[in-house]
Parts: structure tokens; sequence; C-alpha cells
């Protein structure tokens, strides 16, 4: 099987969309009888294409002549499609919720996986051009797309619902997470990134962009009602929500209590988990949630909020409160901590739980998928 992945999240995110398309080409790219083409529009970040296994049945592909940030956006939405004839691919699979204008017509096959629809669910969060954009691609994308992947039984409901699809399309396909989720850090390591980010000895971390959305303030204000030694580590891209953030945390004296990190390279995140206290993700809305995924296989509780796919992606034996309930975060974070009853035997059944998200069923699944489209 001759397949292409739209490779632009790939090579130039960090975390999110380009940790979802990197985890899924390097499973894929264990079986022999595909032969993997990523598609980008450049280069992008050489630590994040490195990230992909030097195999020999990956090839990276760009464009020719696209050169200029509008032609390589040409390039992505409509020009790609000759190229991927030319390179006789069977399959595109759309990693990150587009597909190309006019691939349908080409007789290529398409894949795409859809994250989520926040956009719609929820477009106060978002520029309302931007929200124009979004759902006119996403319009587009489903009359391209042979088969739709959803990552979440909360995501294929919104498509469903919000795009009108009907459910016999849509194939539910879980996220995973990286390998490196799943191997002990290296004392050494682990000692190393404690001295290098100056973290605090008692600390409960929260992973992800520092945005409204993500609703980490709930967390912070969470730390009024907690023991003086527990600290809060927010590991997350900067937005203008960050500014608010630690506007609150000067005007409650909490400075000493948070810390913000940002930039932080992947191979230091399994060492960030494993000398956490518990984890904290109080989003109030997701496509899915990985980074519970990868908190619960490093060993530790998860306290996140109702009201989207959290409790799907974190199962039954970890806490969830209400998006606006501080005292509830405090409470239900308290419970978490080292010395909590039952926090163990609650840690080893996620675990156990989880194991339905393992990177080779996911890789299963598509490979079938793939099949079945030929």
């Amino acid at each position: 099987m001759i397949i292409g992945f739209d490779a632009k999240r790939i090579v130039r995110n960090g975390t999110g969309l380009g940790s979802y398309g990197r985890t899924l080409v390097n499973d894929l790219a264990g079986c022999n009888e595909i032969d993997i083409r990523l598609y980008a529009p450049d280069p992008g970040r050489i630590e994040l294409r490195n990230q992909i296994k030097n195999r020999q049945n990956v090839t990276f592909c760009y464009p020719q002549f696209a050169k200029t940030p509008v032609g390589k956006a040409i390039w992505r939405s409509h020009g790609i499609v000759k190229q991927l004839q030319k390179d006789g691919i069977q399959i595109y699979h759309g990693l990150s919720g587009e597909l190309p204008k006019g691939i349908r017509e080409s007789g290529i096959r398409t894949v795409v996986t859809i994250h989520d629809l926040i956009f719609m669910r929820h477009p106060e969060y978002y520029n309302k051009v931007d929200v124009k954009l979004y759902v006119k691609k996403f319009r587009q994308t489903l009359q391209e797309a042979d088969r739709i992947v959803a990552i979440s039984e909360c995501t294929r409901r919104d498509i469903c619902e919000l795009g009108e699809v009907d459910p016999s399309r849509i194939d539910l396909i879980y996220q995973s997470c990286a390998q490196q989720f799943t191997e002990e850090p290296d004392p050494r390591r682990m000692w190393q990134v404690r001295e290098r980010y100056d973290l605090p000895d008692r600390y409960v971390l929260s992973v992800g962009s520092i945005e409204e959305r993500k609703n980490v303030l709930l967390a912070v204000k969470a730390l009024r009602y907690l023991p003086d030694d527990v600290s809060l580590v927010i590991v997350g891209h900067e937005t203008p929500y960050t500014d608010l953030v630690r506007d609150y945390v000067l005007e409650h004296r909490l400075t000493s209590r948070v810390t913000f990190l940002h930039g932080v390279p992947d191979e230091h995140l399994p060492s960030l988990y494993r000398m956490a206290d518990a984890f904290v993700y109080p989003s109030r809305y997701e496509g899915f949630g990985i980074p519970i995924i990868e908190a619960i296989r490093m060993g530790l509780p998860v306290v996140a909020c109702t009201g989207s796919c959290l409790e799907e992606a974190g199962g039954p034996y970890n806490l969830y409160v209400d998006p606006d309930d501080e005292k509830g975060m405090a409470e239900a974070i308290e419970q978490s901590l080292y010395g909590a009853a039952d926090r163990q035997q609650r840690i080893e059944r996620s675990r156990e739980y989880i194991r339905r998200f393992e990177n080779s069923d996911a890789a299963r699944h598509f490979y079938n998928l793939y099949q079945q489209l030929l």
C-alpha cells in the first residue's frame, strides 16, 4: 500500500496534532507492507522531523515550486493532488481534520482524522473569522472523505450532530500516546530535569496550552485550599490568557507555589510526570485529552473536569469536577496526593483501563481500515 499523509503538523507542532501524527506514523512504519509518504509544505522543525524513525518505507515529500507562505497554503489545499497522483498514492490520510479540494475526483481514496469540533461547539474561544474558515474547511472535508475517523466517542457524536453525518461513515479509533510514556525515566535524567527547572519538592502537574478553554486557572484557585507545601507546575505554550493566570497568582501571593514552564522538550515530559504527586487537567472541552493517558501511564492519579470526553479518556477510577468548582477541584487533588486513601489502587485500575489506547491497537485499526478502502 502506498499511503500519503498530511505531515504539516508532524514537522511543525511539538504537541497535540503533531504528537498524534508522529506516533501513528512510527507505529505504522513497522509494517513493511506500507510505503509511507509524508507530505509537508516545508521541512519544518528538525527536532520534530527527527522524531520520525528512520525507515526505508518512510519518505518526506515537499512541493517543488511553492516557496512562499501563500504558495505553500495553496499547494496543501489544492495543488498537492497532482503530486499525489504522480507519486502513485493509493490512500491519502488527512491527520488534522483537513483534505485537499478535488482529491475525491482524482480517484485517490481518502481518510480524515477529526480530533474535535470545538470551534463549532464553543466558538467563543476563537476569532470569528477563524471560525468561519474552520467551518468551511470542515464542510469541504466531509464532501471529500471516503472514511472519517473520530478519536473519541464525544467527537463522533459532535461530527454526527454538527456535520449531519451518517454514523456509518465514521470509525472510532482512539488516540495513542508516544512510547516514551511507557518507560521508567532514568534517575539521572529526573535529577537533571529537577535541577534545570528548579522544581518544588511536592507538586501537582498540568500539561497543555495555557489558554482560556484549558481552564488552568481553576487549578491555581484550588491551591488556596490545599496544604502550603503543595505547588502547581504548569507546562504549556503561552497565550494572552497566561497573563490573566499570572495576575491571579500575584494578587493572591501564590508566586512561590506556581511554576510556569514553556518550551519544554518532549524528552523531559516523562520525568516531569514521574516526579509529580498528581496530574490535573481542568479543560472545559476536549476532543480526547492525550495528556491524561500520558499521566496515567507514568503512574499518576488524574483530576479532570466534566463536560466533554475527559471521563472517557481517564476512565471511572479518576476524579472529575465541575469546571467552575474550585473547592471541588481542591478536594479532588487532596484525595490524589501521596498518602491519600486508595490512591495506588486507583492508579492501577486506571492503567488497566487505558490498555484500550495502546499504540499497537491504533496502528492495527488504521491498517485494517486502509485495506478495506483498497
